[in-house]
């Protein structure tokens, strides 16, 4: 293994390794004066490492940059096919996997691979054996892939390997039965976390260094960058907007207590309040699937939406309403300069969000929240296995 894919090694060179492979990751590609000029190291210094890692198949000569005058320098970025890193995002009843390249650009998505989680070595094995044949599947060498991460909702402990969640042994962490089946580095992570990171890498200088993403999807999760980094508490389990007990609305969650903010505002809530609309003799575009199955899929819900029915729009409404008066709380803690929403309910769009944006103005302290700017996910459905991605590339390389 070389070197720099050994997050132990600290000599003076790989650590330079390090900071260029960060420096191209945030900004792209850079000439070696400005290499030098970023890093504080001499031109023959950054000449030498820059020529070591081309020939480790790290960086790329990119050409020629156009300047104001005088000759014009080469600049050196990632290359892209240095190896490829996998992303499992694991759903309750489906899988989403991602492939990017080195330069963390995604070569292969595939959506909704239908899967029942059970906390089960058959269940654990089958994910192994899945995550191979995709690898296969989009004709690439097993030998290339450099790392896997792999998110599941729930509490995950990334430091220590644990998933509290769902489990397969009492012996080992997760990521070590991981690693012992697909023979490559892993790194679990809560899929909201991972959610987070791959929305801030990819939003690059759209992004802020202070920033919160919120998993709006059956339940509600949280993922915060602070200063540029994940968050993740003492015990590697911050993030649990949706047990912020907020609401006096009576309802048990499913964590056992009550009042939680996931019990209004979650796909969860969503359904529970379409439901009662239902009995209640309320009309919809969802009367007929209701009377016929006596219940109704999130996504049948949400495709109401979509459809602009009047019930399932009131409904997600509702749920924007009570998530802003949620996070009005959340922005008096944390002051960020962007908050990002995501998860399956974002296909409610204007419905979603100006309710939201509504009850933030209401809730929060007006000169906290004024510089916070409020956006849609720019990934969708594939964040989550994108960031697992671009996390697995991160520890991978000790960043």
């Amino acid at each position: 293994m070389n070197p720099i894919f050994n997050p132990e090694s600290d000599s003076k060179n790989v650590n330079l390794k390090r900071e260029i492979i960060r420096l191209c990751i945030k900004h792209g590609s850079y000439s070696i004066a400005e290499f030098s000029r970023e890093l504080g190291a001499s031109v023959p210094t950054i000449t030498k490492i820059v020529g070591e890692m081309i020939a480790e198949g790290l960086i790329q000569d990119e050409g020629k940059v156009d300047t104001k005058g005088g000759r014009r320098p080469n600049t050196y970025g990632l290359n892209p096919s240095a190896g490829y890193y996998i992303g499992v995002s694991i759903e309750r009843k489906h899988i989403q996997m991602s492939i990017c390249d080195f330069k963390g650009q995604l070569k292969h998505y595939i959506q909704d691979i239908e899967f029942v989680l059970e906390a089960s070595a058959d269940s654990f094995k089958s994910i192994c054996a899945m995550i191979k044949q995709q690898v296969a599947n989009a004709g690439l060498e097993w030998s290339k892939v450099l790392g896997a991460g792999i998110s599941l909702s729930g509490r995950v402990n990334p430091e220590k390997g644990y998933s509290l969640t769902y489990f397969v042994s009492d012996g080992l962490p997760l990521n070590d039965l991981f690693e012992q089946q697909l023979g490559i580095p892993i790194h679990i992570e809560n899929d909201s976390r991972a959610m987070a990171y791959g929305e801030y890498i990819t939003l690059g200088e759209q992004a802020d260094k202070n920033m919160i993403f919120i998993n709006l999807s059956w339940g509600l999760g949280m993922g915060i960058i602070m200063d540029g980094n994940l968050y993740y508490g003492k015990s590697g389990f911050s993030g649990e907007i949706g047990h912020f007990p907020v609401l006096n609305n009576d309802i048990i969650c499913r964590c056992g207590k009550v009042g939680c903010l996931e019990t209004g505002a979650s796909g969860s809530a969503l359904h529970r309040m379409i439901v009662q609309k239902l009995d209640e003799g309320r009309t919809s575009s969802l009367s007929a699937a209701y009377e016929e199955k006596g219940d109704l899929h999130l996504s049948e819900i949400l495709k109401a939406v979509e459809e602009e029915d009047v019930l399932a729009i009131e409904g997600i409404e509702a749920v924007g309403s009570t998530l802003g008066q949620g996070l009005a709380g959340v922005i008096n803690i944390f002051n960020p300069g962007l908050v990002v929403i995501g998860g399956r309910l974002i296909v409610g769009k204007d419905y979603l969000m100006l309710p939201i944006k509504t009850a933030v103005n209401k809730y929060s302290l007006s000169k906290v929240s004024s510089d916070t700017k409020f956006r849609f996910s720019s990934l969708g459905r594939k964040a989550a296995s994108v960031g697992d991605c671009l996390l697995s590339r991160a520890k991978n390389l000790g960043l």
